[in-house]
């Protein structure tokens, strides 16, 4: 398909004008060449020097919307990319899993300064608990993002007040501990010397983790961004844990505090920027009193901060299921509880208590249990020039169906049944087999689901069982090359919406354009890989749209020549992709 793009006043105005980021996107911080102003009803907010980020809303008095914060932040949220990210997200079980390590901890053990006061006696009783058999009490945990860590309040992004059917999903599901990340500076009713948390908030919060403890889980709870002068900054950061600490300084052992969230420290003066912050953070513990001094505390470190947490990859099943698996082993093995980094929008639907992606959360449980997990293969070699993934069975329109061979990855298990949606069990020898390094559906099996006129489209989702570790799924799918239905022009400082009609699985593998907008150094890379565009920043897919992001529109612009957009799709063979031409050079 072609499409010119018709603005005849569009070479007047210049790129940045016409490139606006995307809600949630990134918007500036220290070295990025990125858009810079947000679209409608957005505006810039700068996390800290790293990291700026459109969020909803008017910029506040006295703020900027386009420039990162001075020097010396000490909170971050995630970038605009996957699956981790402290935003409203747009990412879905085809995401990569995103796991977090927590392990720097400490007691509050330091001596009170000399100023300390007293929160009170606790009438409750404390069980002191070490360091070390805390993180290993609290794997598996799991996030409460997007939550309290919301702005401006608790509901603001895309998830509603949390109730107590929350904690009771993440407690069905095996989950020891959650961490509740909690912003303040949003909720502070005066500003130097004493800022103050409105007392309505602290109580939302104490309610909140009682909820958690409630359900015999471990709690961690921490600060959650802010910017500003680093004097000012550590001021209000040490008065805030104070408070903090007071309200809470009666909760069980159960409860630990995490100093700050995700400090970005690339250098000795950052290093110690962090240690400060750190030490503000046991001081001020200890001040609130009650069981504070004999409480478990969390050290934030300075390697985790987005830009080394996080990477933007839209990952297929079986590729996600093996870094998972592996990344959980390794966790285990090392002694580091794993925290699984969710937002509401990535792993658990806190609506329906349905987890996206249950062979995940299988494997990381199965890991941490220290049962080793079978897995269905895929494609790793980077000079490949199609993807194999053994997480799916697939048919194209217009074939005979038959046998087909899934390579598996047995890790000294056994195949101990298949099970289809409906429960109906398969027959091994007739419906399967099994090999060393291999299952083999057959062709009659596969005839009740697929065949060369059945219509594309998911037609059944199979469970598989082990003798140890996770259960795994594979999707049946009867597939065709999708349809771009029309050929809209775009328009300045908009996303490009694309209709398509699919044929398959509605999932969009990667788009790429033949002059290398973007990231030239993929030149060097394998065929699947080279001149890839960036998911989200550059093209996105939902409902029934392809969608190019403002910033690549912008690329052919300044290219001034036509460029050619290929979609390719899953299965990523040849011929599975669809072709849009944006041409500046079109006259209207």
């Amino acid at each position: 398909m072609k499409s010119q793009i018709g603005f005849a006043a569009l070479l007047a105005l210049s790129n940045q004008a016409l490139a606006q980021q995307t809600a949630y996107g990134q918007c500036g911080g220290n070295g990025w060449t990125g858009l810079t102003t947000c679209v409608s009803g957005y505006y810039c907010n700068a996390y800290h020097e790293w990291y700026s980020q459109c969020i909803p809303g008017q910029a506040p008095p006295g703020t900027t919307t386009t420039a990162p914060a001075p020097p010396g932040t000490t909170t971050s949220t995630r970038p605009a990319t996957t699956s981790t990210t402290s935003r409203p997200a747009t990412t879905s079980a085809g995401t990569t899993s995103a796991v977090t390590t927590r392990v720097s901890t400490t007691t509050s053990s330091a001596p009170p300064p000399a100023t300390t006061t007293s929160a009170g006696s606790c009438s409750s009783a404390f069980t002191s608990i070490s360091a070390a058999d805390y993180v290993d009490a609290i794997s598996l945990g799991w996030n409460l993002g997007n939550t309290l860590d919301a702005i401006p309040n608790e509901g603001s992004w895309n998830n509603p007040p949390v109730d107590d059917g929350t904690f009771d999903h993440i407690v069905d599901a095996g989950f020891k501990s959650v961490r509740i990340p909690v912003t303040y500076t949003a909720h502070l009713t005066s500003g130097a010397p004493n800022w103050t948390v409105d007392p309505v908030w602290l109580q939302r919060v104490s309610d909140v983790i009682d909820q958690a403890l409630a359900r015999n889980l471990y709690v961690i709870t921490n600060v959650h961004h802010g910017t500003g002068d680093l004097a000012v900054i550590q001021q209000r950061f040490r008065a805030v844990w104070v408070q903090i600490a007071k309200k809470l300084a009666c909760k069980s052992s159960r409860v630990s505090f995490e100093s700050i969230n995700e400090p970005p420290a690339d250098n000795a003066v950052d290093g110690a920027n962090v240690n400060k912050f750190n030490e503000l953070f046991v001081s001020a513990v200890n001040e609130a009193g009650g069981h504070n001094a004999k409480r478990v505390l969390q050290l934030a470190g300075g390697v985790s901060d987005p830009i080394k947490t996080t990477h933007p990859l839209n990952t297929e099943p079986a590729a996600r299921w093996k870094w998972t698996d592996h990344l959980a082993r390794i966790a285990t093995d090392l002694g580091v509880a794993l925290i699984i980094w969710d937002n509401g929008l990535d792993h658990l639907d806190r609506n329906t208590g349905v987890w996206r992606d249950p062979v995940s959360i299988a494997l990381i449980e199965a890991a941490v249990a220290g049962e080793r997990s079978s897995l269905p293969d895929s494609t790793e070699d980077a000079g490949a020039s199609t993807q194999s993934s053994s997480a799916y069975l697939w048919n194209k329109v217009g074939n005979a169906v038959a046998d087909q061979v899934l390579p598996w990855l047995f890790n000294g298990n056994t195949l101990t049944g298949i099970t289809t949606q409906t429960g109906h069990a398969l027959s091994a020898g007739s419906d399967y087999t099994v090999s060393s390094n291999a299952i083999t559906f057959k062709a009659g099996f596969l005839s009740d689901y697929l065949g060369p006129n059945v219509t594309p489209g998911s037609k059944a989702n199979l469970t598989l069982t082990f003798s140890a570790g996770a259960h795994s799924n594979i999707e049946v799918v009867q597939w065709d090359t999708p349809v771009l239905v029309t050929e809209p022009d775009a328009t300045p400082g908009q996303d490009l919406q694309i209709p398509i009609q699919w044929k398959g699985v509605p999932v969009l593998a990667a788009a790429t354009d033949g002059t290398i907008l973007f990231d030239d150094w993929t030149q060097w890379l394998g065929p699947l890989q080279r001149g890839r565009l960036t998911f989200n920043s550059h093209y996105f897919w939902e409902g029934s749209n392809v969608i190019l992001r403002t910033s690549a529109i912008a690329a052919v612009l300044e290219l001034n020549k036509a460029v050619k957009f290929t979609f390719e799709f899953y299965p990523r063979v040849a011929g599975n992709s669809v072709t849009y031409t944006l041409d500046p050079t079109d006259e209207c």
